[in-house]
């Protein structure tokens, strides 16, 4: 749930708006659900530095793609500088 408000909040705020895709996936044998954030905003210039704790463009704490990342079991992000931002997350149930 934190995960994704900080992506919600995210696309949000610095993507200017966005879409989110909810689905239930299986895999092996697993359930879970995988979320999809993405937007049209400026994007991200160097997605390595974003994901860096303490890094912030908007003057916050700058734990929120980081902390995201390490809260889900999958995480995956691409961005393009003028075209925008995606983010999937995807968090397994428990066996």
């Amino acid at each position: 749930m934190t995960a994704a408000s900080e992506l919600a909040r995210n696309t949000l705020v610095h993507g200017r708006g966005g879409t989110l895709t909810i689905s239930e996936i299986e895999r092996d044998g697993r359930i879970g659900i995988k979320l999809v954030f993405e937007d049209t905003g400026p994007g991200i210039p160097d997605i390595e530095k974003a994901l860096q704790d303490g890094f912030s463009t908007a003057k916050s704490m700058g734990l929120g793609l980081g902390g995201a990342r390490r809260l889900v079991n999958e995480f995956d992000i691409s961005s393009t500088v003028d075209v925008g931002t995606k983010v999937s997350i995807v968090q397994w149930k428990r066996r």
